[in-house]
């Protein structure tokens, strides 16, 4: 793991000094170079993922696809999300908007005396190894993953942009970053305020963001996959996180007496199923379902085809015209 880590930092540093700091001076963007240096981090993660998409998860999908793609358009729309995503776009959206008053809100408290807290340090020894640091933060961040995702699904106003994930009727490994820009601010900013609470180091975030990103391509490939029945309480699987699409089944929650349906769901968690065993959420039920949302199946509710007209219908659901 030391190895992979040194070698990342050589070449997010040859990258950085290459082609990042002349484009910077070029800018004007000088006295940025630090803030400059962690984007340079991101930019490769996201080319690094998009190599891994292409050469291992699109074959994956043409070996067991669970279903074929009869709507090519709405799978190139989600192509489009996930470059905006991973080559950094939505990262520089939130850079020049919250992320300052995030830095300005926790130096606030520094200078009231409130001290940071660093969860590694909590295990001496221990987390100096990189990768026990590493699984530690990949758990506490799929904690409370799970919990956001939850909301996510169970207040009304926040599943009326979250609703733009499930209406993808025809899942890719594209469709991981298929989201309203609201709900991934949202998401993003509660996730960044518990990396400054836990003293995560901007390295450490980069790779916990690396590897829940490509878990996520690959829970929602279109492909006939599980890990067994013992696998499939480790780590999540194309076919678990699948039933939390399932039209009917992985948004809603029918009451066995009264028959009233609210939200809800099953199979919330990103990482591992190990929450909602923990919460009584989970379903290993065996199958492949179809996925969306019911009133866009049963009610004809217009989600939108284009990106930007996604954009615009969530807000519309959000005011409740729509």
């Amino acid at each position: 793991m030391d190895f992979i880590l040194q070698a990342w930092a050589e070449l997010q540093q040859s990258l950085f000094e290459a082609v990042v700091v002349p484009l910077a001076f070029s800018m004007g963007l000088g006295h940025r170079l630090e803030e400059a240096f962690n984007a340079t981090g991101w930019l490769l993660m996201g080319l690094v993922q998009l190599l891994i998409l292409l050469l291992v998860l699109v074959p994956l999908e043409r070996w067991r696809p669970v279903e074929p793609v009869t709507d090519p358009a709405t799978v190139h729309t989600d192509r489009v999300y996930t470059l905006f995503h991973r080559l950094g776009m939505f990262r520089l959206l939130m850079f020049f908007t919250l992320l300052p008053l995030l830095d300005l809100g926790f130096a606030a408290l520094r200078n009231w005396g409130v001290p940071t807290w660093h969860m590694d340090q909590m295990l001496p020894g221990w987390t100096d190894v990189a990768w026990v640091s590493l699984l530690m933060y990949l758990v506490v961040f799929d904690a409370c993953d799970y919990w956001i995702h939850r909301a996510q699904h169970q207040w009304t106003w926040w599943w009326q942009l979250h609703a733009l994930h499930h209406a993808q009727r025809q899942m890719t490994l594209w469709s991981d970053n298929r989201n309203h820009l609201v709900d991934d601010i949202l998401r993003d900013t509660l996730l960044l305020t518990v990396a400054y609470l836990i003293g995560v180091a901007p390295e450490q975030f980069v790779w916990v963001v690396f590897i829940t990103q490509l878990s996520e391509s690959l829970q929602h490939a279109n492909v006939r996959l599980s890990w067994g029945t013992w696998g499939e309480r480790l780590w999540v699987s194309p076919r678990f996180h699948r039933r939390h699409h399932a039209i009917g089944l992985g948004h809603e929650f029918t009451h066995p007496q009264t028959r009233r349906t609210t939200l809800g769901g099953c199979n919330f968690g990103v990482l591992l199923p190990w929450w909602d065993m923990l919460w009584g959420t989970a379903d290993f039920s065996p199958g492949y379902p179809a996925t969306g949302v019911r009133d866009q199946v049963e009610q004809g509710r217009e989600y939108g085809r284009s990106l930007w007209q996604q954009q615009w219908l969530g807000l519309l659901r959000l005011m409740g015209r729509a």
